[in-house]
């Protein structure tokens, strides 16, 4: 009898042993399958997440730089909703194209050659990377000496080269009107080419072509462009602003 009994003890272990390598041989596969399986759905999640967030990263990591409308009622938009201006017209055009400049109107209603050598500095204090000078229009409605008009524009020109060695320069030629006299019209509209090959600017021609002496695309007062006016600067500002971002 206890032979019986220990030869059954015996079947017993074994059949447990066996049950036991069973079980564990199926929670090995079914861990190994879980693993693999882990290993492709993270593969796959990464192969899908990779390239947004790459593309993410380098757009959070492209600045934005500034541009500078540097003049005076012109480029402040006078008369108008500060959206109508055409600084703000360039900034929605960039935005369209997604291009990464953040454009600084600062235009100053009055303000002449003098006034602006006086101001640029508070404006330098932020980084400039194009600068684009419009200013000039005052001093002939005061008839103003040229010769000083000239000197005033070159040193805001210097001011900002010497701030900013690489900032890109753009300079908005302007017209004096006919009741200046011959000499006087010739000898301003001659500043702004001058200029430009001195500090290697990019010129304008003149920033109201098309716009000036139109009545429809003025305010009443004759001199500053209306809303439509605006959106004609807009184009002779991007013939060549488009060529130096």
């Amino acid at each position: 009898m206890q032979t019986y009994i220990n030869k059954m003890n015996v079947t017993m272990t074994i059949k447990n042993i066996i049950l036991f390598v069973l079980i564990a041989s199926i929670f090995t596969n079914q861990s190994c399958k879980n693993k693999q399986q882990k290993s492709q759905d993270v593969v796959q999640i990464s192969d899908k997440i990779d390239e947004p967030v790459e593309s993410i990263h380098q757009n959070d990591e492209v600045p934005n730089k500034n541009i500078v409308f540097f003049g005076n009622s012109l480029t402040a938009g006078y008369g108008l909703d500060e959206e109508y201006s055409f600084p703000s017209l360039i900034q929605k055009r960039l935005d369209s194209l997604h291009l990464p400049y953040h454009v600084i109107n600062a235009g100053l209603s009055g303000e002449t050659t003098a006034d602006g050598k006086s101001r640029v500095s508070w404006i330098l204090k932020q980084p400039i990377d194009v600068f684009v000078l419009e200013l000039g229009a005052n001093d002939v409605l005061r008839g103003q000496d040229l010769r000083q008009t000239e000197a005033n524009l070159r040193s805001i020109l210097m001011s900002v080269k010497q701030r900013y060695p690489d900032a890109k320069l753009i300079l908005a030629g302007m017209q004096a009107p006919a009741n200046m006299g011959n000499d006087y019209t010739r000898a301003f509209a001659a500043i702004y080419p001058k200029l430009a090959k001195e500090f290697k600017a990019a010129l304008i021609p003149f920033l109201l072509e098309d716009v000036a002496t139109i009545p429809t695309l003025n305010l009443a007062d004759g001199k500053h462009p209306n809303a439509e006016g605006q959106k004609v600067v807009v184009e002779n500002v991007w013939k060549i602003l488009k060529k130096v971002l």
